[in-house]
């Protein structure tokens, strides 16, 4: 089996440890792993502005680096380590190329929709190849305070996924505590957060005090994470973030970096952007 790890923006400048991990599962599984050159953005903070121009010759590089994966290998999929992301490729993207009358592009962003999965959904999807100690003692077992789950709100409302990654820490043998506010958004909300300071952090305050008993939040979403994370320091509180992918990196007990694969093919950054109009200014697309 094949992947081809998307591994986000998020994750590349702030969290480089998740993709690490998320490909050291993956290699756990008996994965192929590859991380596709010419990745860049997926284009969301520019599309949930209104851009929809300036998103697409943002996305380009990288929705051609991942068809460039798909052709070498069609029956591969592409993982990505966060669900708002995963939800800008599997949702948006189709439409966003649409509205720029970029039929060709929009039809590659179909196929490369068709095979994308967000990292705990593809995990869970093909459970019975994860090597994870029943007894969760190599994620630290009943040495380990539990954990809250913080369920992100693109992974929650749009691509629906709510029981894969608790499954999966209940699988590890994480010991999880019942959080009322586990569904409640933390305030982040990519640019929302610059635009509306003042009740972003408000939010994340709020659902920090919901915290039950518990001094670890786990998540799929990087960008949920350093953000409570950072509420938390400012407010003094000792509150430890991991994403779900190092809690099964340590339970499949891989310590040392996978081994990834050499990409398909290199993109080069001007020839994926041909076509697309970057002087024209867009108007709100939504």
């Amino acid at each position: 089996m094949r992947v081809s790890l998307f591994v986000t923006c998020m994750v590349d400048l702030f969290a480089p440890d998740v993709g690490f991990s998320a490909a050291r599962v993956l290699h756990a599984m008996d994965v192929d792993v590859d991380v596709p050159a010419g990745q860049t953005c997926c284009g969301q903070p520019a599309w949930n502005s209104g851009f929809h121009r300036d998103a697409a010759r943002v996305a380009a590089g990288s929705l051609a680096a991942l068809g460039a994966a798909l052709d070498e290998h069609p029956d591969g999929w592409i993982v990505v380590p966060a669900g708002s992301c995963a939800t800008m490729i599997r949702v948006f993207w189709v439409e966003m190329f649409e509205l720029t009358h970029d039929s060709a592009r929009a039809e590659l962003a179909r196929r490369v929709a068709g095979r994308t999965l967000e990292f705990s959904e593809f995990v869970d999807r093909f459970a019975d190849r994860l090597p994870v100690a029943t007894t969760g003692e190599a994620a630290g077992g009943s040495n380990r305070s539990p954990v809250a789950y913080h369920h992100s709100c693109h992974m929650n409302r749009e691509l629906r996924i709510n029981d894969a990654p608790v499954g999966l820490l209940d699988r590890a043998g994480v010991g999880r505590v019942e959080w009322a506010a586990d569904e409640r958004c933390c305030g982040f909300g990519g640019l929302f957060s610059f635009k509306l300071p003042e009740t972003s952090t408000a939010m994340a305050d709020d659902k920090l005090r919901s915290l039950p008993g518990c001094d670890t939040i786990v998540g799929c979403d990087t960008s949920c994470l350093i953000h409570l994370a950072a509420r938390a320091e400012h407010e003094g509180r000792p509150v430890e973030v991991r994403h779900l992918a190092e809690i099964l990196a340590a339970a499949v007990g891989v310590v040392e970096p996978a081994s990834v694969v050499e990409p398909a093919s290199v993109v080069e950054p001007a020839s994926v952007v041909e076509g697309v109009d970057t002087d024209e200014r867009p108007g709100a697309s939504r």
